[in-house]
C-alpha cells in the first residue's frame, strides 16, 4: 500500500499519537542523504518542542486532524459513565493505560481519564496513577481546548467537572 501524504497547511491543529495536539507551523523541503523530502514541522508549546514529520510518513505514525466533534460528544459522554475498575496487576493496568493514551483516540483517552479519576471523597491515587491520570486529562484537555477555542485550563476544568458530577451518581449507587 503506498503511503499517501495527508494534506495539513501551515496553522492547522494536528494530533500526533504519541505528543498530542500540536500546530503546523512550517512546510520545508530538505534534501537527506540525496533524497528530497518534504517535512511538517510541527510545534508543541506545551513541551517546547518542534518536530519534524516527513510528509508521507504522517499517516503511518497516526497523525491526524483534531477529532470531529462526533468523536468529541462521544469522548465527553464516556466521561460520565461508570468507571471500569479492573482488578488486574497495577503494572499491567499501567501499560494499557499507557497505550490508550499513546494511540491519540480521544474516546480511549477519556476512558483512562474516566477510569483513574477519584472524587475527593475516594481514596487517594497512587503517584504513579495520578500520572496517568494527569498526562491522559491534559491530552483530552489540549485537543478539547483547540476544538472549543478556549485555553488548556478551562478545558481541564470543563473535564473535571463532568467527572465529578458522574462521581456524585456513581457513588451514591455503590
Amino acid at each position: 500500500m503506498a503511503a499517501k501524504a495527508l494534506s495539513f497547511v501551515v496553522g492547522d491543529y494536528v494530533v500526533y499519537p504519541k505528543h498530542g495536539v500540536g500546530r503546523v507551523i512550517e512546510l520545508q523541503s530538505q534534501e537527506i542523504a540525496g533524497a528530497k523530502l518534504e517535512l511538517y514541522v510541527l510545534r508543541f508549546e506545551k513541551e517546547r518542542m518542534t518536530l519534524r514529520v516527513p510528509t508521507n510518513k504522517a499517516e503511518a505514525v497516526g497523525m491526524r486532524k483534531l477529532s470531529s466533534s462526533v468523536t468529541l460528544q462521544e469522548a465527553l459522554t464516556t466521561l460520565k459513565g461508570k468507571p471500569k475498575i479492573k482488578r488486574t496487576m497495577w503494572s499491567r493496568r499501567a501499560q494499557e493505560y499507557e497505550a490508550k493514551i499513546n494511540s491519540g483516540d480521544l474516546v480511549s483517552i477519556a476512558e483512562v481519564v474516566r477510569d483513574l479519576f477519584r472524587a475527593d471523597d475516594q481514596p487517594e491515587q497512587s503517584y504513579s496513577e495520578r500520572q496517568i491520570f494527569e498526562a491522559a486529562t491534559s491530552r483530552l484537555a489540549r485537543e478539547l481546548a483547540a476544538m472549543e477555542n478556549t485555553d488548556e485550563l478551562a478545558a481541564q476544568e470543563k473535564i473535571l467537572d463532568i467527572l465529578r458530577k458522574a462521581a456524585a451518581i456513581y457513588n451514591k449507587q455503590a
